[in-house]
């Protein structure tokens, strides 16, 4: 590098030292205080929850309103999330039960919308993730409630009419499914594996391009065989709406 450009760029990089610094002070101090409400909460043998999704929303609302960038809001919401999920582990471990084993779409929405400083614990199906949160099991649970292309989940809202489980938050993925082979080409293959939901979301996909495949439903996407574990080719694209659920007030 230029020496005459070093010697420019030297100073910004030590404010950004000096910066990255005051920051990580700053956070340090915002954990401080959020471990000091969770200490005050248990003083006073307060049982409320520890996640407030419409509190969060309105921090982070409050800081997208007052910014004038060059940060973007998407970025403002990015940041700060993982702030206040890691303040609120501070305060208590957040158990999330959600649908499906590790990789689930259920989990991506439960990692997106809570932050990465939450317990996951996998459910093989919905009314497990019900029971959970009903039983003390985990705090919130995460379930797909509706999609773009299928419309509404059918055994979601049954749970959620004859349980005393409410929904707290909502959170949207977009999901992109992909057809896998061992080969990563379509020689010598016959059937499609996918969850009943994946393969009438990508009907119009596989008939359109392998209709000679037979179509077999399983248990779960996240579940296929182990040589099919990473992905190697699209099939579709479609938003995905997921219901944060909570102890009702029976519960």
């Amino acid at each position: 590098m230029d020496k005459e450009l070093q010697a420019k760029l030297l100073p910004l990089r030590q404010k950004i030292d000096s910066l990255d610094q005051q920051i990580l002070e700053l956070i340090n101090e915002r954990a401080r205080t959020a471990q000091a409400v969770g200490e005050l909460k248990h003083e006073h043998h307060e049982q409320g929850p520890v996640f407030r999704p419409e509190r969060e929303a309105q921090v982070i609302r409050a800081l997208q309103a007052v910014n004038h960038g060059p940060i973007d809001g998407k970025a403002i919401d990015a940041i700060w999330s993982q702030i206040i999920s890691v303040c609120r582990g501070l305060e208590k471990e957040i158990r999330v039960a959600y649908l499906g084993p590790t990789g689930s779409f259920s989990e991506q929405a439960a990692f997106e919308y809570m932050g990465q400083d939450i317990t996951g614990v996998p459910c093989p199906d919905f009314d497990e993730v019900f029971r959970r949160v009903e039983s003390d099991g985990a705090d919130v649970g995460m379930v797909p409630v509706e999609n773009s292309t299928e419309g509404a989940v059918n055994r979601t809202l049954d749970l959620l009419l004859n349980t005393p489980v409410r929904i707290v938050g909502e959170h949207t993925i977009v999901i992109r499914h992909c057809l896998l082979t061992k080969t990563g080409n379509m020689e010598g293959v016959t059937r499609v594996m996918a969850h009943p939901q994946a393969l009438a979301q990508c009907q119009h996909w596989l008939g359109m391009n392998h209709a000679q495949l037979a179509r077999e439903p399983v248990a779960s996407n996240a579940e296929r065989p182990d040589c099919l574990r990473r992905p190697h080719g699209g099939c579709d694209s479609q938003r995905h709406r997921c219901a944060c659920l909570g102890p009702g007030s029976g519960s």
